[in-house]
């Protein structure tokens, strides 16, 4: 159970990418619920939500999953990507995104998406010292530092596209 849990239901088993597989839901779910015109606070607050599940089950399972597979960080362990992917996504309701069209919706969470993908994969500095913590928390604190990152050029670009759509 412990590794399903921490696998994101299975999509860390993926052969391929399995940590991209694992920010996917977060980010179909935060396009989903700003599609459907739900309120900004709710949206945080289930995105915050997210990121806190993902962490607990991260730090409380992740080191059975190492134990188990003599790996200090296993690849099927995305749970951390999840989280880290729900982070980036936490502070955009803020900006008004709700006069945003479907389109822009989920343009702007394939721009969040890929900005996470880019930081967790690049790992600028500190996001690689991280990952030397012991246990669950190596695993999980490169991610959320990513999530952080990738939320700031997202934020940028957000309010760029606002001020540009109120100029018009």
């Amino acid at each position: 159970m412990k590794r399903l849990f921490t696998s994101c239901f299975g999509l860390g088993w993926l052969p391929l990418a399995p940590g991209t597989a694992g920010s996917l839901p977060p980010a179909i779910i935060f396009a989903v619920l700003c599609t459907f015109k739900t309120p900004p606070i709710i949206v945080i607050i289930i995105m915050a939500v997210l990121a806190l599940a993902g962490s607990v089950i991260c730090l409380k399972f992740a080191p059975d999953v190492i134990a188990a597979t003599g790996k200090t960080d296993p690849a099927e362990v995305v749970i951390d990507e999840f989280a880290g992917q729900a982070v980036t996504f936490c502070a955009v309701p803020f900006l008004e995104i709700d006069i945003f069209s479907i389109s822009q919706i989920w343009t702007v969470a394939l721009l969040g998406f890929l900005l996470f993908r880019f930081f967790d994969i690049l790992k600028p500095w500190p996001i690689r010292r991280l990952e030397k913590l012991p246990g669950g928390l190596g695993i999980l604190a490169d991610d959320l530092l990513a999530g952080v990152y990738a939320a700031i050029p997202l934020q940028v670009c957000v309010t760029l596209w606002i001020d540009r759509c109120f100029s018009c």
